[in-house]
């Protein structure tokens, strides 16, 4: 992958997963041209001023739900990132028909955009809240998957790709439940759900590796998933604060006890590699199926679910993970 000689776009650039993406690769990969896509003109003005003024990269005000500006805005890109979205679940549920237009609509019209300008790859974010979603940011993310992947039929001669990366909870990121904590712990009572709730995790700089790695290894039509621990959410809260009384306010709606990054109904599509899994596509035959031989087709009834993970996360390795976070997020205030 010449990498010197892409140009990159990324919607949401200025979000918890833009930044961090850009940072990579401006650090390691040195694309030709980095392109911050996003709606907020006070976020970008605070990225150029907090140390992102490479001269590689561009700021391009706009939103997603803005067909003709992002058709602008794709010209001459070589790869997408969408990464833009409304993803606070209350938020969404609260204001459904603005999460159905950000969501739905602007990866429509990333798709669409892509296609007009001729984009090589585009790879979308997803979430474990799309597998079997009970809440209406997780139906706007799993309509946005099935657009992302059946667009490829779209497609026709041109070279233009669609995949998606679906993972669990960022620790530390935007709507994350780590600030929370941090903040309660201040006053030594901690809020949880559930005490039987738990949830996949993965670090930002994970979720950023492995957009690359998938946004170079795509072929179109696939999602992917990597292998990643879960956590009781009882266990964080020792983690973060282990003299804070629990108190437990029962479930919220739109949530659930356990994620689920691929279900049974998927299983029969799924290959598993040494550190991810690959959905490929079960509705179309003709694109996406490259993976096969690559990996390991995994049993008809395969669930991975938070609950039933092989790999879990300990207090000892959250702390671990948390309290850089934590310093972080006192450096800010």
């Amino acid at each position: 992958m010449e990498w010197d000689k892409k140009i990159i776009l990324v919607t949401g650039g200025t979000g918890s997963f833009g930044k961090k993406f850009i940072e990579v690769m401006l650090k390691e990969y040195h694309p030709a041209k980095l392109i911050v896509f996003s709606r907020d003109e006070q976020k970008q003005h605070e990225m150029q001023i907090g140390g992102f003024d490479h001269p590689s990269l561009r700021y391009f005000i706009g939103d997603v739900r803005d067909a003709a500006r992002l058709r602008r805005a794709f010209e001459g890109v070589d790869y997408v990132v969408h990464a833009a979205a409304l993803k606070q679940v209350p938020a969404c549920e609260y204001n459904p028909m603005e999460a159905v237009k950000t969501n739905i609509l602007g990866s429509s019209n990333v798709v669409d955009a892509a296609l007009d300008a001729n984009v090589e790859r585009v790879i979308a974010l997803s979430t474990d809240k799309a597998v079997n979603p009970i809440n209406l940011y997780g139906a706007t993310k799993l309509a946005a998957e099935k657009l992302f992947i059946q667009s490829n039929t779209y497609a026709g001669g041109r070279t233009t790709r669609f995949s998606c990366v679906r993972y669990g909870n960022v620790l530390g990121s935007r709507g994350s439940v780590v600030p929370i904590f941090l903040r309660q712990k201040q006053n030594g009572v901690i809020t949880i759900t559930d005490k039987r709730m738990t949830r996949f995790w993965i670090s930002l700089e994970q979720g950023v590796r492995f957009v690359i790695r998938c946004l170079a290894e795509m072929s179109g039509g696939e999602v992917f998933v990597p292998k990643i621990p879960s956590m009781k959410m009882v266990d964080l809260a020792h983690a973060i604060a282990p003299d804070a009384k629990l108190e437990y306010i029962g479930v919220r709606p739109g949530e659930k006890l356990h994620e689920v990054l691929i279900s049974e109904d998927e299983a029969r599509t799924v290959l598993e590699l040494k550190d991810m899994f690959v959905v490929q596509p079960a509705e179309a035959l003709w694109f996406g199926h490259e993976w096969e031989g690559k990996g390991t087709h995994v049993k008809d009834d395969f669930r991975y679910a938070s609950n039933t993970n092989q790999v879990w996360l300990t207090v000892e390795q959250l702390r671990e993970i948390i309290h850089p976070i934590e310093l972080g997020l006192f450096e800010k205030e």
